[in-house]
């Protein structure tokens, strides 16, 4: 198909992750580019994608670009709602969720994320949301999709400043509690390229990089000596097709297209 001339940065990386959902059939998805994503994979390559949110709804079908987990727009059409102890007793603990997709300010090598404080704890920069499902989607999905619209030294450091979703390394490491029954996170997409992890207790390794981006590019923004598979592909380019879904029937309103 046709590459779109004019795509954008965020049009390239929802288009990735979306494409990195193939074959995947439950998903619980936080507000903005991974459901944008999610949302592209059901028109495109995958159309029995389930969609969940945080707020309750499984198999969501939303009427319009949702503003938040609790946008009246995300059980419209949805197959079921449930209150929140079922959603994360039975849904996401009973493992009936392939895919957790998440954002983060911050993450190490392991996948450990960092959505809680930027800086030191007791005089931060910034305070960000925290956890809300996140710890809970890490320790219990199938596997963790992250994107990250930053790739660079603060992003990516050695150690996250403060870790709110611990990976199965920092879990086992800590030795106390139940160890996670999910694999953590398996594929970081960033304005750079695509990093992924296989191995449970591994390290994140670069396996895509963007178009005109370069390897050396890539670790040089990385906090940590980067891994880089044996074969390093380069990302699909958005097609006009995609994009104009994203653009006239997904994010009309350019809420999360920037």
């Amino acid at each position: 198909m046709s590459t779109a001339p004019d795509y954008t940065q965020t049009e390239l990386i929802v288009c990735a992750a979306a494409q990195m959902l193939a074959g995947k059939r439950t998903v619980f998805a936080g507000i903005g580019l991974p459901t944008l994503a999610v949302d592209l994979a059901h028109r495109t390559i995958n159309p029995d994608i389930e969609l969940i949110y945080e707020s309750g709804v499984s198999g969501a079908h939303p009427e319009a670009m949702a503003e938040g987990i609790a946008d009246s727009v995300v059980v419209s059409g949805a197959e079921a709602v449930v209150n929140m102890q079922a959603l994360f007793g039975y849904v996401l603990q009973g493992g009936n969720v392939d895919v957790g997709f998440l954002g983060a300010a911050q993450i190490d090598r392991h996948g450990s994320l960092n959505t809680t404080v930027i800086g030191d704890w007791d005089r931060p920069k910034v305070r960000l949301p925290g956890s809300g499902g996140a710890t809970d989607i890490m320790a219990n999905a199938g596997e963790i999709f992250v994107i990250v619209r930053r790739h660079d030294l603060s992003a990516f450091p050695e150690a996250v400043d403060f870790v709110t979703s611990p990976s199965p390394v920092r879990a086992r490491e800590a030795a106390v509690g139940i160890q996670p029954a999910g694999h953590g996170v398996s594929v970081v997409i960033t304005p750079l390229g695509v990093l992924q992890r296989t191995d449970k207790y591994g390290e994140l390794e670069l396996t895509h990089v963007h178009p005109g981006v370069t390897v050396e590019q890539v670790r040089e923004n990385t906090g940590w000596d980067l891994a880089v598979a044996p074969t390093v592909e380069t990302t699909a380019e958005p097609t006009i097709e995609e994009v104009r879904l994203l653009r006239d029937e997904i994010d009309t309103v350019r809420l999360y297209l920037r």
